[in-house]
Protein backbone atom coordinates (compact mmCIF):
# COMPACT_ATOMS: atom_id res chain seq x y z
CA UNK A 1 0.00 0.00 0.00
CA UNK A 2 3.30 1.97 -0.15
CA UNK A 3 3.02 2.91 -3.54
CA UNK A 4 6.58 1.95 -4.60
CA UNK A 5 7.82 5.15 -2.10
CA UNK A 6 9.66 2.78 -0.23
CA UNK A 7 9.42 -1.24 0.10
CA UNK A 8 8.23 -1.66 3.40
CA UNK A 9 9.34 -5.49 5.83
CA UNK A 10 6.19 -7.38 4.74
CA UNK A 11 5.64 -7.47 8.62
CA UNK A 12 5.24 -3.52 8.82
CA UNK A 13 3.22 -3.41 5.45
CA UNK A 14 0.86 -5.72 6.85
CA UNK A 15 0.87 -3.63 10.32
CA UNK A 16 0.38 -0.64 8.35
CA UNK A 17 -2.47 -1.92 6.07
CA UNK A 18 -4.57 -3.86 9.09
CA UNK A 19 -4.09 -0.14 10.67
CA UNK A 20 -5.72 1.51 7.59
CA UNK A 21 -8.61 -0.51 6.81
CA UNK A 22 -9.22 -0.81 10.65
CA UNK A 23 -9.77 2.92 10.73
CA UNK A 24 -11.54 3.24 7.31
CA UNK A 25 -14.05 0.77 8.88
CA UNK A 26 -15.02 2.52 11.92
CA UNK A 27 -14.78 6.10 9.74
CA UNK A 28 -17.54 4.56 7.28
CA UNK A 29 -20.86 3.25 7.24
CA UNK A 30 -21.30 -0.59 7.24
CA UNK A 31 -21.87 -2.65 4.91
CA UNK A 32 -23.21 -5.12 6.83
CA UNK A 33 -26.68 -4.64 5.87
CA UNK A 34 -26.26 -5.86 2.37
CA UNK A 35 -27.65 -9.18 2.02
CA UNK A 36 -25.77 -12.62 1.48
CA UNK A 37 -26.95 -13.78 -1.57
CA UNK A 38 -26.55 -16.79 -3.55
CA UNK A 39 -25.87 -17.22 -8.05
CA UNK A 40 -26.68 -20.68 -8.88
CA UNK A 41 -25.90 -21.96 -12.17
CA UNK A 42 -26.32 -25.51 -13.26
CA UNK A 43 -22.36 -27.24 -11.60
CA UNK A 44 -21.34 -24.00 -9.82
CA UNK A 45 -22.77 -21.89 -6.92
CA UNK A 46 -21.08 -18.79 -5.37
CA UNK A 47 -22.54 -17.42 -2.27
CA UNK A 48 -21.39 -13.40 -1.90
CA UNK A 49 -20.69 -12.74 1.63
CA UNK A 50 -20.43 -9.39 2.47
CA UNK A 51 -17.26 -8.09 4.74
CA UNK A 52 -16.04 -5.33 6.71
CA UNK A 53 -16.64 -1.87 5.60
CA UNK A 54 -17.55 -2.84 1.58
CA UNK A 55 -15.51 -6.20 0.92
CA UNK A 56 -16.74 -9.39 -0.96
CA UNK A 57 -16.34 -12.53 -0.02
CA UNK A 58 -17.12 -15.62 -2.15
CA UNK A 59 -17.90 -18.91 -1.49
CA UNK A 60 -17.70 -20.77 -4.53
CA UNK A 61 -19.49 -24.55 -4.89
CA UNK A 62 -18.98 -27.74 -6.84
CA UNK A 63 -22.48 -28.49 -6.92
CA UNK A 64 -21.14 -32.31 -7.80
CA UNK A 65 -19.28 -32.93 -5.31
CA UNK A 66 -19.62 -30.16 -2.57
CA UNK A 67 -16.48 -29.24 -2.83
CA UNK A 68 -15.52 -25.19 -1.86
CA UNK A 69 -13.54 -22.76 -2.17
CA UNK A 70 -13.63 -19.24 -0.54
CA UNK A 71 -12.09 -16.01 -1.99
CA UNK A 72 -10.41 -13.91 -0.02
CA UNK A 73 -11.71 -14.61 3.86
CA UNK A 74 -10.95 -11.86 5.69
CA UNK A 75 -14.24 -12.82 8.11
CA UNK A 76 -13.68 -16.21 8.83
CA UNK A 77 -16.26 -16.32 11.32
CA UNK A 78 -18.86 -15.67 8.43
CA UNK A 79 -16.95 -17.90 5.98
CA UNK A 80 -17.40 -20.73 8.86
CA UNK A 81 -21.10 -20.00 9.36
CA UNK A 82 -21.65 -20.26 5.30
CA UNK A 83 -19.98 -23.42 4.75
CA UNK A 84 -21.64 -25.02 7.87
CA UNK A 85 -25.32 -23.61 6.19
CA UNK A 86 -24.53 -25.20 2.86
CA UNK A 87 -23.21 -28.63 4.10
CA UNK A 88 -19.70 -28.49 1.85
CA UNK A 89 -16.40 -29.14 2.30
CA UNK A 90 -14.38 -26.32 2.70
CA UNK A 91 -10.53 -27.37 0.64
CA UNK A 92 -9.46 -24.39 -0.65
CA UNK A 93 -8.81 -20.48 0.00
CA UNK A 94 -8.25 -18.61 -3.41
CA UNK A 95 -6.12 -14.86 -2.41
CA UNK A 96 -6.17 -12.35 -5.01
CA UNK A 97 -3.60 -10.57 -3.21
CA UNK A 98 -1.45 -9.78 0.25
CA UNK A 99 -3.20 -6.62 1.65
CA UNK A 100 -4.84 -7.49 5.07
CA UNK A 101 -8.91 -6.37 4.21
CA UNK A 102 -7.84 -9.57 1.18
CA UNK A 103 -5.65 -12.19 3.52
CA UNK A 104 -5.97 -11.31 6.63
CA UNK A 105 -8.46 -13.91 7.91
CA UNK A 106 -6.27 -17.08 6.16
CA UNK A 107 -4.66 -17.87 9.14
CA UNK A 108 -7.67 -18.11 11.28
CA UNK A 109 -9.70 -19.85 9.20
CA UNK A 110 -6.50 -22.43 8.90
CA UNK A 111 -7.21 -22.85 12.15
CA UNK A 112 -10.91 -23.53 11.91
CA UNK A 113 -10.86 -25.92 8.90
CA UNK A 114 -7.94 -28.89 8.74
CA UNK A 115 -5.74 -29.26 5.60
CA UNK A 116 -6.94 -26.17 3.88
CA UNK A 117 -5.04 -24.92 0.76
CA UNK A 118 -3.88 -21.90 0.28
CA UNK A 119 -3.58 -20.01 -3.17
CA UNK A 120 -1.89 -16.87 -3.96
CA UNK A 121 0.38 -15.15 -5.83
CA UNK A 122 2.46 -13.29 -3.59
CA UNK A 123 4.85 -14.66 -0.56
CA UNK A 124 3.48 -11.40 1.46
CA UNK A 125 -0.22 -13.42 1.70
CA UNK A 126 -1.03 -14.87 5.02
CA UNK A 127 -0.43 -18.82 5.16
CA UNK A 128 0.52 -19.36 1.75
CA UNK A 129 0.88 -23.09 0.64
CA UNK A 130 0.42 -23.21 -2.58
CA UNK A 131 2.06 -19.77 -5.28
CA UNK A 132 0.83 -19.76 -8.34
CA UNK A 133 1.95 -17.74 -11.65
CA UNK A 134 -0.40 -16.66 -14.60
CA UNK A 135 -1.82 -19.81 -16.07
CA UNK A 136 -1.40 -22.20 -13.41
CA UNK A 137 -4.28 -24.41 -12.75
CA UNK A 138 -6.12 -26.44 -10.71
CA UNK A 139 -9.86 -27.64 -9.63
CA UNK A 140 -12.32 -27.23 -7.31
CA UNK A 141 -14.16 -30.41 -7.38
CA UNK A 142 -15.14 -30.44 -11.05
CA UNK A 143 -14.81 -26.67 -11.29
CA UNK A 144 -11.58 -25.72 -13.53
CA UNK A 145 -9.62 -22.66 -11.69
CA UNK A 146 -7.04 -20.44 -14.19
CA UNK A 147 -4.56 -18.18 -12.46
CA UNK A 148 -4.62 -14.97 -14.42
CA UNK A 149 -1.17 -12.67 -13.15
CA UNK A 150 -2.50 -9.26 -12.90
CA UNK A 151 -0.01 -7.20 -11.37
CA UNK A 152 -0.22 -3.31 -10.61
CA UNK A 153 -2.53 -3.00 -7.63
CA UNK A 154 0.24 -5.26 -6.06
CA UNK A 155 2.85 -7.07 -7.43
CA UNK A 156 1.77 -10.31 -7.09
CA UNK A 157 -2.40 -10.01 -7.68
CA UNK A 158 -3.74 -12.85 -9.69
CA UNK A 159 -7.31 -13.61 -10.67
CA UNK A 160 -9.01 -16.46 -10.66
CA UNK A 161 -10.81 -17.91 -13.92
CA UNK A 162 -13.51 -20.71 -13.47
CA UNK A 163 -15.08 -22.90 -15.52
CA UNK A 164 -17.03 -25.60 -15.94
CA UNK A 165 -19.55 -27.28 -18.96
CA UNK A 166 -22.88 -25.99 -19.36
CA UNK A 167 -21.93 -23.26 -16.87
CA UNK A 168 -21.13 -19.07 -17.55
CA UNK A 169 -17.45 -18.75 -16.78
CA UNK A 170 -16.49 -16.41 -13.86
CA UNK A 171 -13.76 -14.41 -12.63
CA UNK A 172 -12.86 -13.05 -9.67
CA UNK A 173 -11.09 -10.10 -9.78
CA UNK A 174 -10.37 -8.99 -6.28
CA UNK A 175 -8.76 -5.36 -6.52
CA UNK A 176 -7.73 -5.24 -10.05
CA UNK A 177 -11.10 -5.09 -12.01
CA UNK A 178 -13.53 -3.64 -10.18
CA UNK A 179 -17.61 -2.80 -11.43
CA UNK A 180 -17.09 0.48 -13.11
CA UNK A 181 -13.59 0.78 -12.25
CA UNK A 182 -10.43 -0.48 -11.26
CA UNK A 183 -7.72 -0.49 -8.36
CA UNK A 184 -5.11 1.94 -7.59
CA UNK A 185 -1.82 1.41 -9.06
CA UNK A 186 0.09 0.98 -5.76
CA UNK A 187 2.68 -1.44 -6.76
CA UNK A 188 2.25 -1.37 -10.52
CA UNK A 189 2.48 1.18 -13.73
CA UNK A 190 -0.18 2.25 -16.44
CA UNK A 191 1.08 -0.25 -18.93
CA UNK A 192 0.73 -3.11 -16.46
CA UNK A 193 -2.97 -2.12 -15.59
CA UNK A 194 -3.58 -1.89 -19.67
CA UNK A 195 -2.02 -5.28 -20.14
CA UNK A 196 -4.59 -6.85 -16.92
CA UNK A 197 -7.76 -5.17 -18.12
CA UNK A 198 -7.30 -5.17 -21.84
CA UNK A 199 -5.15 -8.24 -23.53
CA UNK A 200 -6.17 -10.64 -20.19
CA UNK A 201 -9.22 -10.17 -18.55
CA UNK A 202 -10.53 -8.19 -21.32
CA UNK A 203 -10.24 -11.47 -23.53
CA UNK A 204 -12.11 -13.29 -21.57
CA UNK A 205 -15.76 -14.39 -23.11
CA UNK A 206 -17.83 -11.47 -22.77
CA UNK A 207 -20.50 -13.28 -20.92
CA UNK A 208 -17.97 -13.81 -17.76
CA UNK A 209 -19.54 -12.84 -14.57
CA UNK A 210 -17.07 -10.45 -12.79
CA UNK A 211 -16.94 -10.98 -9.10
CA UNK A 212 -14.85 -7.91 -7.92
CA UNK A 213 -13.49 -7.04 -3.77
CA UNK A 214 -15.52 -4.26 -2.79
CA UNK A 215 -19.00 -2.53 -3.90
CA UNK A 216 -17.64 0.44 -5.09
CA UNK A 217 -19.65 0.30 -8.51
CA UNK A 218 -21.92 3.20 -7.62
CA UNK A 219 -18.81 5.46 -7.52
CA UNK A 220 -17.29 4.08 -10.05
CA UNK A 221 -20.24 4.67 -12.33
CA UNK A 222 -20.26 8.24 -11.16
CA UNK A 223 -16.51 8.76 -12.48
CA UNK A 224 -17.56 6.89 -15.76
CA UNK A 225 -20.44 9.26 -16.27
CA UNK A 226 -18.17 12.20 -15.78
CA UNK A 227 -15.70 10.98 -18.45
CA UNK A 228 -18.19 9.93 -20.91
CA UNK A 229 -21.62 12.39 -20.45
CA UNK A 230 -23.19 11.37 -23.07
CA UNK A 231 -22.48 7.23 -22.86
CA UNK A 232 -26.03 5.98 -22.26
CA UNK A 233 -25.25 2.43 -21.01
CA UNK A 234 -23.55 4.50 -17.96
CA UNK A 235 -26.20 6.45 -17.13
CA UNK A 236 -28.96 3.28 -17.21
CA UNK A 237 -26.22 1.49 -15.02
CA UNK A 238 -26.06 3.88 -12.05
CA UNK A 239 -30.15 3.79 -12.15
CA UNK A 240 -30.44 0.10 -11.62
CA UNK A 241 -27.28 0.38 -9.33
CA UNK A 242 -29.40 2.34 -7.10
CA UNK A 243 -32.24 0.09 -7.07
CA UNK A 244 -29.86 -2.69 -5.60
CA UNK A 245 -28.58 -0.80 -3.33
CA UNK A 246 -31.86 0.57 -2.34
CA UNK A 247 -32.79 -3.06 -1.63
CA UNK A 248 -29.67 -3.44 0.13
CA UNK A 249 -28.65 -5.92 -2.83
CA UNK A 250 -24.89 -6.43 -3.93
CA UNK A 251 -24.22 -4.90 -7.65
CA UNK A 252 -21.97 -7.93 -8.73
CA UNK A 253 -21.56 -9.94 -10.60
CA UNK A 254 -20.92 -7.66 -13.61
CA UNK A 255 -20.25 -9.21 -16.92
CA UNK A 256 -17.22 -8.59 -19.02
CA UNK A 257 -19.80 -6.86 -21.50
CA UNK A 258 -20.91 -5.05 -19.04
CA UNK A 259 -17.79 -3.46 -18.26
CA UNK A 260 -16.58 -3.10 -22.01
CA UNK A 261 -19.88 -0.91 -22.13
CA UNK A 262 -19.50 1.47 -19.02
CA UNK A 263 -16.27 1.30 -17.25
CA UNK A 264 -13.74 3.62 -18.81
CA UNK A 265 -10.58 1.86 -17.50
CA UNK A 266 -11.77 -0.89 -20.00
CA UNK A 267 -12.63 1.69 -23.14
CA UNK A 268 -9.29 3.47 -22.93
CA UNK A 269 -9.25 2.86 -26.79
CA UNK A 270 -12.67 4.90 -27.43
CA UNK A 271 -12.14 8.26 -28.99
CA UNK A 272 -14.59 9.36 -26.50
CA UNK A 273 -12.52 8.71 -23.29
CA UNK A 274 -9.40 9.53 -25.08
CA UNK A 275 -10.81 13.41 -25.94
CA UNK A 276 -11.54 13.66 -22.14
CA UNK A 277 -8.03 12.67 -21.51
CA UNK A 278 -6.39 14.73 -24.16
CA UNK A 279 -4.79 11.81 -24.96
CA UNK A 280 -3.86 9.61 -28.21
CA UNK A 281 -2.42 6.39 -26.34
CA UNK A 282 -4.56 4.12 -24.64
CA UNK A 283 -2.07 3.50 -22.10
CA UNK A 284 -1.79 7.44 -21.32
CA UNK A 285 -5.31 7.30 -21.49
CA UNK A 286 -5.24 5.01 -18.55
CA UNK A 287 -2.50 6.86 -16.51
CA UNK A 288 -4.57 9.72 -16.62
CA UNK A 289 -7.70 8.14 -15.61
CA UNK A 290 -6.43 6.44 -12.59
CA UNK A 291 -5.16 10.39 -11.38
CA UNK A 292 -8.20 12.07 -12.44
CA UNK A 293 -9.91 9.26 -10.34
CA UNK A 294 -7.92 9.19 -7.43
CA UNK A 295 -8.73 12.75 -7.11
CA UNK A 296 -12.76 12.63 -7.80
CA UNK A 297 -15.21 13.67 -5.65
CA UNK A 298 -18.75 12.54 -5.79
Amino acid sequence: MLNGIFRASPWLENTLTFLYFKVKRISSSSIGATISTIVEQPNMKVQILPALQDNYMYLIIDEATQEAAIVDPVDPESVATAVKQNNINLTKVLTTHHHWDHAGGNAKLCKKFNNLEVYGGDDRIEALTHKVKHDDSFNIGGLKVKCLATPCHTIGHICYYITRDQDTPAVFTGDTLFAGGCGRFFEGTADQMYKALIQILGSLPNETKVYCGHEYTENNLKFGRYVEPENEAICQKIESVRSQREKRCPTVPSTIQDEKLTNPFMRVHEQSVMNHAKEKDPIQTMAFLRREKDNFKT
